[in-house]
């Protein structure tokens, strides 16, 4: 369920340029900004690219590392 908000429009203009090159809506910008944001504060130690694996493996668009074995 949604629920209505104010939003500045700098923050929309932003978001709507974003979506468009990204491919999404501009709610779902806003969205996958805020997800990045969460995951920052709480991680303050992760690098950008890091928390963009984390959101990619969320959607199950990994795959298996293989182990080299020596032995």
């Amino acid at each position: 369920m949604g629920t209505k908000i104010k939003l500045s429009d700098h923050l929309i203009e932003e978001a709507k340029r974003y979506s468009i090159a990204y491919s999404r809506s501009t709610p779902k910008q806003i969205e996958h900004w805020a997800k990045i944001g969460k995951i920052a504060e709480e991680n303050p130690d992760l690098t950008f690219n890091f928390i963009q694996d984390i959101l990619i493996a969320d959607q199950g668009e990994t795959t298996p590392y293989i182990f080299e074995d020596n032995e």
